[in-house]
């Protein structure tokens, strides 16, 4: 008789011999070599295409930024099991340095081809002929100051400088300027330390005048350009630092009437053969009497107009006598007027901003000739 045979137990899924079982039991990990491969190839393809500076932000922000895939990946850290931690943590920050380091790397190498080109854009022959050759231009303020000397050295007058640094005698004594007066006052001169030297940057170019008449034989026909400072604020039309033109004249018989033709023929020379001037009564230190100059403006853009330009009159006996000229034999008239206020009426200039700040594009309006 033959023994039947016994069929084999069946294998349960507990049972360890079963390797099916066991790998069905095992989860997938968060974060897959193959994630992270997919992300980094994707990354090193977009870093070798970026062919610029800008290209290659927009694909740092991509592919390293808070919302790149990598980034991503390694926010999933926090949900690893503690048993794969470290595998995770190694294959995520190696890939992320990968691409880092790439980044770098192409950065380098787009920056240096971009500096060479600059750099071959920016060439200049400095061996070649110039292109183009520009006129220069002088400013409007050294134009006008010669143009206004010319006229009176046509008249016969000398054209005089002095000193900006001027003693506070040739600016305020010897011109009949009080102690009190306001003129002296520090919010309105530059005093230049130690006070008790005396020293003033000069206010006008008056002081020119008096050294003219100390250092010359009569008559004296005398013209006298310059800058002259006083602590006003920069504005529209106001400046610390401007110009002024001067004029004195001495001689026997010398009046008003002298004076008044004097100027009519300077500012018709300047503004056109129907400009004019207007006096009215004013008070000045060193002139007795005074007044106000005012100029009959044809061509004034607004139309034709009078315009405040300067102060004039004849000279002060006081005057006369601080230079040693005896007030009973010899008179006298003088004049100043602003260069800067000249240029700005009779070229339309708005604010006194164009005239300082050095722009060469104001100059090269008026060229050679104002």
């Amino acid at each position: 008789m033959s023994v039947p045979s016994v069929p084999p137990e069946p294998t349960t899924p507990s049972d360890p011999a079963a390797p099916d079982a066991v790998a069905s039991a095992q989860p997938e990990p968060l974060i897959s070599e193959d994630a992270v491969n997919a992300a980094v190839d994707a990354a090193l393809a977009a870093i070798a295409a970026a062919t610029t500076t800008a290209a290659l932000k927009r694909v740092r922000s991509e592919h390293a930024g808070e919302s790149s895939p990598l980034s991503k990946l390694n926010a999933l850290m926090r949900s690893v099991p503690g048993n794969q931690k470290a595998a995770a943590g190694k294959l995520v920050g190696q890939a992320r340095g990968a691409v880092t380091k790439a980044l770098t790397a192409r950065e380098d190498e787009i920056g240096a081809i971009e500096a060479a080109a600059r750099l071959l854009a920016e060439t200049v022959d400095v061996t070649a002929a110039a292109s183009a050759w520009k006129a220069g231009a002088r400013h409007p303020i050294s134009l006008l100051t010669e143009r206004a000397a010319d006229v009176f050295v046509a008249m016969g007058w000398e054209v005089a400088e002095g000193p900006e640094l001027e003693s506070e005698w040739f600016n305020f004594d010897g011109l009949n300027f009080d102690e009190d007066h306001p003129a002296r006052a520090m919010q309105d001169t530059f005093f230049v330390e130690p006070t008790d030297a005396h020293l003033v940057l000069r206010t006008q170019t008056s002081p020119v005048q008096l050294r003219a008449l100390l250092s010359r034989e009569l008559p004296v026909y005398v013209v006298a350009p310059g800058r002259v400072f006083r602590t006003d604020e920069l504005d529209a039309t106001h400046t610390p630092v401007f110009h002024q033109i001067e004029g004195i004249a001495i001689d026997k018989g010398l009046t008003m009437a002298n004076l008044r033709g004097t100027l009519d023929h300077f500012v018709q020379a300047l503004f056109g053969p129907e400009a004019k001037v207007r006096l009215r009564p004013n008070y000045f230190p060193f002139t007795e009497p005074s007044a106000e100059l005012d100029v009959w403006h044809p061509t004034f853009k607004d139309g034709a107009r009078w315009i405040e330009w300067g102060g004039c009159g004849m000279v002060h006996p006081n005057v006369l006598r601080s230079a040693g000229i005896d007030p009973e034999v010899y008179s006298g008239f003088a004049f100043g007027v602003g260069v800067e206020r000249a240029v700005m009426f009779r070229n339309d200039v708005k604010d006194m901003h164009d005239m300082v700040e050095g722009d060469i594009r104001f100059s090269q309006q008026y060229g050679m000739t104002i």
